[in-house]
C-alpha cells in the first residue's frame, strides 16, 4: 500500500510540473487524478498544494540569471524597481482573498465536479479571448504601470477556484490588457513564486500539526518530480505559446472537463 502511494505521488508530481504553467490547472488536474487513484495523501489537501512549490522553484531556477540581476539592481536600477513592483501588486489581491477564504475553498470548491465545469468554462473562454486579443501595448514587464499589474493580480483570484487556473486567468487578463504574448505568460510565472510560496506556508502552517513523517516523505517525492518536470516544460511553453497561442490548450480543457463528467456521471 505504501509502494502504491509513492506510486501516486511521483505520477500526481510528474502532472503538477507538467501543468503549473500551463493554462489547464494543475490544482484541478491534481483534484481529477487524487479522485481517479484514490489517492489518500498527507491531510487538508496540503500534498496538492505543497508539490506546486517545486514547479515554482523550477522558475527561480531556469530565470536565475534574470531574477538574480533584478535582486541586485533593487537600489540602482529603476527597471529592477517597477519589475519587483509590478510582481507584488498582482500578487497582492490573492493574498488577501486566498487568506480570507481558505478555509471555504478547501472544504467546498476542492470538488471534481466544480474542477470539471471550470475546465469548460476556461476552455471556452480562452476560445473567445483569442479571437478579440487587442494589439499589444506592453512588451515588457518593466513598463507595466501599476493599475495594469494590480488588475492583472484581480484576474488571477479567479483561480481561487479549482479548475479556473491561476496562469490561465493571469495571461488571458493580461492579454485583454494589451500584454504581449511571451511577456504575458513570463508575467505569470513570476508572479507564480510569491502566490505559491504563500499558500504553500499557509497551509504548512494550517496543518503542520496534523501531518505525519510518512506525509512528508509523500509530499518531498512529488516536490522534486514536479521540479525536475517544471524545469523541463517552462521554456518549451513560451515557444510554443509565441507558435501556435493559446488556442490548443482551451481545447484541451474542455475535452478533460466532459470526459471527466463522463466518469463521474456515467
Amino acid at each position: 500500500m505504501l509502494i502504491d502511494q509513492y506510486l501516486d505521488a511521483i505520477l500526481l508530481g510528474l502532472v503538477e510540473g507538467v501543468t503549473e504553467f500551463l493554462p489547464v490547472s494543475s490544482t484541478g488536474h491534481l483534484i481529477l487524478l487524487d479522485e481517479l487513484l484514490g489517492f489518500n495523501g498527507p491531510p487538508g489537501k496540503v500534498f496538492e498544494v505543497v508539490i506546486q512549490l517545486g514547479a515554482i522553484l523550477a522558475i527561480c531556477v531556469v530565470y536565475f540569471s534574470r531574477l538574480w540581476r533584478v535582486a541586485t539592481g533593487l537600489t540602482s536600477d529603476p527597471a529592477a524597481r517597477r519589475f519587483v513592483v509590478a510582481v507584488l501588486l498582482a500578487f497582492l489581491p490573492a493574498m488577501v482573498l486566498g487568506a480570507g477564504l481558505h478555509g471555504y475553498i478547501k472544504s467546498v470548491l476542492f470538488n471534481p465536479t466544480i474542477v470539471s465545469l471550470a475546465l469548460i468554462v476556461g476552455g471556452v473562454a480562452i476560445l473567445l479571448v483569442e479571437r478579440v486579443i487587442p494589439p499589444a501595448r506592453y512588451h515588457a514587464i518593466e513598463t507595466f504601470p501599476a493599475p495594469l499589474a494590480l488588475k492583472i493580480g484581480l484576474c488571477q483570484c479567479l483561480a481561487l477556484i479549482p479548475g479556473v487556473s491561476r496562469s490561465g486567468a493571469s495571461i488571458l487578463g493580461a492579454l485583454l490588457m494589451g500584454v504581449d504574448r511571451k511577456v504575458a505568460a513570463e508575467f505569470s510565472f513570476f508572479l507564480a513564486v510569491p502566490t505559491m510560496a504563500g499558500a504553500t506556508a499557509y497551509d504548512l502552517y494550517k496543518n503542520w500539526k496534523v501531518m505525519s513523517i510518512d506525509d512528508g516523505a509523500l509530499i518531498a517525492v512529488g516536490f522534486v518530480v514536479a521540479f525536475v518536470a517544471a524545469a523541463l516544460v517552462v521554456k518549451t511553453l513560451v515557444d510554443f505559446v509565441g507558435r501556435y497561442g493559446f488556442a490548443p490548450f482551451g481545447w484541451y480543457r474542455i475535452v478533460v472537463g466532459m470526459a471527466m463528467l463522463a466518469l463521474l456521471y456515467l
